[in-house]
């Protein structure tokens, strides 16, 4: 095979339609627009997602509550967690980027540390926000905590 045998394969291709050159080619005439009317005049754009005078889906759908914008996401480890996640990965320092090499949170995830189980070693923690219980329990174990703004 030579390159200037190459070919696409049969039925990959098709054939442009060219609209409005004359009635020979099949689409000429109304150029495949129909008669008359809006749809068929130049600069015609349809309405996205106008569903013909039916009730748009976003009107049919029922919307429940409040959606507040300026909700803060956290991602969540009890106290219990860090103790064996520290003991899995060899964690002395409880922080952001510690918890990313690891994989455990993602590059824009914000963490809370909560306080439920228990905490036998001594670790700090570098997090966005710790509750009062994770913190008594923390400072209990001799860790330290620092909070990230």
């Amino acid at each position: 095979m030579k390159l200037h045998e190459l070919r696409p394969a049969k039925g990959a291709t098709h054939k442009v339609k060219r609209i409005g050159r004359g009635d020979g080619s099949g689409h000429g005439g109304t150029s495949t627009k129909g008669t008359k009317g809006q749809q068929s005049r130049t600069g015609y754009k349809r309405k996205m997602a106008h569903e013909g005078g039916q009730m748009p889906i976003q009107r049919r759908i029922p919307k429940r509550g409040f959606n507040n914008p300026h909700r803060v996401e956290y991602k969540v480890f009890n106290v219990g967690q860090v103790e064996l996640l520290a003991e899995k990965y060899g964690i002395k320092e409880f922080s952001l980027e510690n918890l990313y090499i690891n994989n455990l949170i993602s590059q824009t995830d914000k963490v809370k540390v909560l306080g439920n189980g228990e905490l036998k070693s001594k670790l700090s923690f570098k997090v966005n926000a710790v509750s009062g219980k994770a913190k008594t329990a923390i400072e209990a174990a001799g860790g330290s905590v620092e909070i990230i703004k």
